[in-house]
């Protein structure tokens, strides 16, 4: 088998295999575009050899293969599997990635016949999510679903396994075979990773609470992979966050204060992109990246409008906004149609058409991140979202209370303010319905019927 490591600073060469089943009879073209989650074949294996760019390997071809059925043995047919070993072998191919789930014996079996390094769609999102995961917790998630992973893998895989090692002789008989070796030590790493996970957890759960005693509104970018999420979050944050034209630029939640034009502040959440058919293994760390979303007050729903798979990329991420349990309010998620600078006049005229006969509240935005069309639209419209949820209150500030001053100026939106005879101020403001309590609190409330009739 070819190694896989650098040579002189040359890439892996690598060969993308999509093994979709065949659409042999009038009507099963449908069918089985639904098998492949609304996406062609022609869709999945663009999104497999983007999946496979995201390691930065060197992908020398990507290949459409028909399946008739799954061979137990090797997934494959005989006949592809002699025709994919004679392109390994013409094109130096080090790595074959095959987009769908091998068992171990099929990938082990692959490997032999094609004296190549094979890796599944599973292995493969592994390693991108271990690539580009930075926080502690977004490592220790990664390392236990690789773990998770490997642990399966150890079902005669490799002829070592079944050797045996001496046992300390408490019980007698024969030794703790390796395969047994290998997965106990596996099994210890992964329950000392869920403790520290634990931990984590708690930490992550108090900085939640600290946000929530200052409640500016939240606002959480969710979408499918490499909608723009990251460079709409750049663009209305001015930060640096990565943003590449590349699956899963962004796998840690990163968070920034944005200012609103009319002053108002709100803390922006950009998240890990989602992806159909994401390995078991791997749920439990991308829910966990997205717990900030189930308390945002506002969910801005980025897509790829110039996408082809647009609709089938809506239906993946509101699969998992419904298993956060997000969709029971729709007012909640606002969609944004990203990328417009891509579309053609003919289809920008349909997408309008199609935006105006949907109901204001919910009515999707049309921008571009990166040209920035559309992005006052936006703000605008987050905005007067955000407003509906907020509380106007009318207050009286004592004319020596100058910390209540600066105190409501820097948690709450001030609309309007005036100063009474006696020097103190008569205020009137807009508040997080969280902090409306404390305000009542802390300032006396004045009948909204007087401040009328003194503006009037």
């Amino acid at each position: 088998m070819k190694d896989l490591s650098l040579v002189a600073g040359e890439k892996t060469r690598a060969l993308v295999v999509g093994p979709y089943f065949a659409a042999r009879k009038r009507g099963e073209a449908e069918r089985t575009k639904r098998a492949l989650h609304g996406r062609s074949p022609e869709a999945r294996i663009a999104e497999a050899r983007g999946l496979a760019e995201a390691v930065d390997v060197l992908v020398v071809d990507a290949k459409i293969v028909s399946l008739a059925e799954i061979r137990p043995a090797t997934f494959l047919g005989r006949g592809k599997v002699e025709e994919i070993a004679a392109e390994v072998g013409e094109c130096d191919i080090a790595l074959v990635v095959l987009d769908c789930a091998l068992s171990p014996v099929q990938q082990r079996n692959l490997e032999k016949a094609f004296g190549a390094k094979v890796i599944d769609r599973t292995g493969l999102i592994l390693e991108i999510f271990g690539r580009r995961a930075r926080t502690r917790e977004g490592a220790l998630q990664v390392e236990l679903a690789h773990l998770s992973y490997q642990k399966s893998r150890l079902v005669r895989s490799w002829t070592h396994l079944g050797r045996q090692r001496g046992g300390f002789g408490f019980l007698g008989g024969p030794g703790e075979t390796q395969i047994e070796t290998d997965r106990r030590l596996i099994q210890e790493r992964i329950t000392r990773i869920e403790r520290d996970l634990e931990s984590v957890k708690k930490m992550r759960g108090l900085h939640r609470k600290k946000r929530r005693a200052v409640p500016y509104p939240i606002v959480a970018l969710v979408g499918y992979t490499n909608a723009g999420k990251s460079t709409l979050f750049n663009r209305l944050t001015k930060a640096d966050v990565v943003a590449e034209d590349m699956l899963f630029a962004t796998l840690d939640p990163t968070l920034r204060a944005l200012i609103l034009p009319r002053g108002g502040e709100i803390i922006l959440s950009d998240t890990v992109g989602f992806i159909s058919d994401l390995p078991t293994m791997l749920v439990a760390a991308f829910k966990a990246t997205l717990e900030e979303v189930t308390e945002a007050d506002l969910i801005l729903h980025v897509r790829d409008i110039a996408h082809p798979d647009s609709e089938a990329q809506r239906d993946d991420v509101e699969r998992v906004l419904a298993e956060l349990g997000i969709t029971d309010r729709p007012d909640r998620v606002l969609e944004i149609w990203n990328k417009i600078d891509l579309v053609d006049a003919e289809k920008m005229l349909a997408l309008r058409n199609a935006a105006r006969r949907e109901p204001e509240t919910t009515r999707p935005i049309a921008i571009s991140a990166l040209t920035g069309q559309g992005i006052d639209e936006l703000v605008a419209r987050l905005e007067k979202g955000l407003a509906a949820e907020r509380v106007v209150l009318d207050l009286r500030v004592d004319p020596g209370d100058g910390r209540g001053r600066n105190w409501l100026y820097e948690h709450t939106e001030v609309l309007r303010a005036s100063e009474m005879a006696d020097g103190g101020l008569e205020i009137t403001v807009s508040a997080a319905p969280a902090l409306v309590e404390k305000v009542r609190q802390r300032f006396a409330e004045v009948p909204r019927r007087a401040v009328a009739k003194r503006h009037r």
